[in-house]
């Protein structure tokens, strides 16, 4: 069975999230935690995170079928060691949120090199820090999202997450969020049958179904492989609508979040439907 939502608003306060997901009629949802564009937020009360709890039963949504988003200011590869332990400081104030609001996984970009330091020495960087993260906490995984490969980000290779997950010591605690937009413009194609499961088997053999434990569904608005990172509505964009019909009908995808990320906000609603439409009996 398939679970899709979408990155919704926690405007006011996370216990909204849970709300404004089931209003647009989803079955999993993301949120950020914290601002995403400030390091500091002040702790959860006990008040807050007993309104999220009830909010998310209320809902129906499972915790599992829950994908928090990090801050887009964390870089856990960065290469100079005081911004390093910023964002590695930052990334575990998010995962012990998580714990706190009883959820079991948080999505995060892997990091950049910033031109500084090889892919292989960031990387590498990243392994230590999710390792120091997972040390530190219990019950939540660690979900590398893969990137759109702009700048120096790395995670646009399935080389890249096998790389970082084979250097992570718990590995039962790490996973992946496949983004579709990413994935398509890093240059591994999803438009036909044949290209999908092309794809697809190659995420299998060298990351591995079993890290499969999100996904967020975007069209994109640049072609194959341009390595630009600009999502569109479903159906608008280079990707079209196959792809998405090949998704909801892979048993690969069963019991994960899904979430949509898309430009238009006010279709949510109607892009959740059309992809369960899409469901063959």
């Amino acid at each position: 069975m398939k679970f899709v939502g979408a990155h919704v608003s926690s405007s006011g306060g996370v216990f909204n999230a849970p709300k404004n997901a089931q209003a647009i009629g989803a079955k999993a949802f993301a949120l950020f935690t914290k601002n995403q564009r400030r390091w500091d937020a002040k702790p959860y009360d006990a008040k807050t995170i007993d309104k999220f709890k009830k909010a998310l039963e209320e809902s129906g949504i499972a915790p599992k079928h829950v994908l928090p988003h990090d801050s887009y200011l964390i870089n856990l590869g960065h290469p100079e060691a005081d911004k390093r332990e910023k964002s590695l400081n930052a990334f575990l104030d998010e995962v012990q949120r998580c714990e706190q609001l009883g959820l079991d996984r948080i999505n995060f970009h892997p990091g950049s090199h910033l031109k500084q330091i090889s892919e292989e020495q960031c990387m590498d960087i990243i392994a230590e820090n999710c390792n120091k993260v997972l040390d530190q906490t219990e019950g939540v995984s660690l979900v590398i999202e893969n990137t759109a490969g702009q700048g120096s980000n790395l995670g646009y290779k399935f080389e890249h997450l096998a790389y970082i997950i084979d250097r992570v010591e718990d590995k039962s605690r790490m996973g992946v969020c496949l983004d579709t937009c990413h994935t398509f413009v890093a240059g591994y194609d999803l438009r036909t049958k044949e290209a999908y499961e092309k794809t697809m088997d190659e995420f299998d053999r060298i990351v591995g179904a079993k890290y499969l434990m999100g996904m967020h569904l975007n069209d994109s608005k640049p072609p194959l492989g341009s390595k630009k990172d600009r999502h569109h509505s479903l159906g608008q964009g280079e990707i079209g609508w196959d792809a998405f019909g090949f998704i909801m009908n892979d048993p690969r995808m069963d019991d994960i979040p899904m979430v949509l990320e898309t430009i238009d906000d006010t279709i949510w609603d109607q892009e959740i439907k059309a992809l369960y439409d899409l469901v063959e009996q």
